[in-house]
């Protein structure tokens, strides 16, 4: 809670989270309530009020020292705390207490272990690692999971790792997609060519307009695959990540 000390205007505040923003060769700070933050960044909670301790915005917090309306003017071009304070809060740097810091790089190593599991196989037994072990080999490759990225960004990045290293046997899962293309479509021979090297088996359909394929592909694949498909034939994705049949 904040305590006004008047006359001197200066606003004290405890179990504070602030996000800083240097502007104008100034540094701005709200005061947030733990854990919040993150989720007004991510549209999980849209009220400024249970984010913000105090609907304010200062130059110091700790020292309780609240930035005057010239500066605001200066940097911002404004003097509407709400709309500011939506710029800070999207744009500023989070300062965490190690507390806050350890909790929220739990979290988000517990997405990204998930992620990984989930888009990964063992290429010899078809099937899914559990995050357990992922960490495992993630910890034997020293890769260091950060809390000012994304999880899904940075499974990425420890799936590229742990495919590059095979600390153990691991392949991304692949993608099950459909292409549907009318046969009217000029150059269709070419881009049938094209496709099948992307989609190399699968269910494929064909009549005397349409041709169609119902297959696997590696998700690298992925973006070129819309790259020919784009405004030239329909592409679904059916399934982000199968898990073949073994053999």
């Amino acid at each position: 809670m904040a305590v006004i000390n008047q006359p001197s205007g200066q606003i004290k505040l405890t179990n504070v989270s602030m996000v800083k923003l240097k502007k104008a060769k100034k540094r701005f700070e709200v005061a947030c309530y733990q854990n919040k933050v993150q989720d007004y960044r991510n549209g999980v909670e849209k009220d400024l009020d249970e984010v913000l301790q105090i609907n304010q915005v200062f130059i110091n917090v700790s020292k309780g020292q609240v930035a005057s309306k010239e500066d605001l003017q200066k940097a911002f071009q404004s003097t509407d705390i709400d709309a500011i304070i939506k710029e800070i809060l999207f744009k500023g740097e989070i300062q965490l207490s190690e507390k806050e810091r350890q909790l929220q790089l739990n979290k988000i190593t517990n997405e990204l272990l998930t992620i990984v599991s989930a888009k990964c196989i063992n290429p010899k037994s078809k099937k899914r690692y559990p995050p357990t072990m992922i960490h495992k080999a993630l910890v034997e490759l020293k890769f260091n999971v950060v809390v000012n990225k994304a999880a899904k960004l940075q499974a990425l990045e420890a799936i590229k790792v742990l495919v590059a290293e095979q600390i153990i046997p691991i392949a991304r899962s692949k993608m099950k997609v459909k292409v549907d293309l009318n046969l009217s479509t000029p150059e269709y021979s070419a881009l049938i060519e094209q496709l099948s090297v992307i989609i190399r088996s699968g269910e494929t359909n064909k009549t005397d307009s349409s041709w169609s394929r119902i297959g696997l592909i590696d998700p690298v694949a992925y973006r070129e695959l819309v790259t020919i498909c784009n405004q030239k034939a329909t592409l679904q994705v059916l399934d982000m990540a199968v898990i073949e049949d073994s053999k």
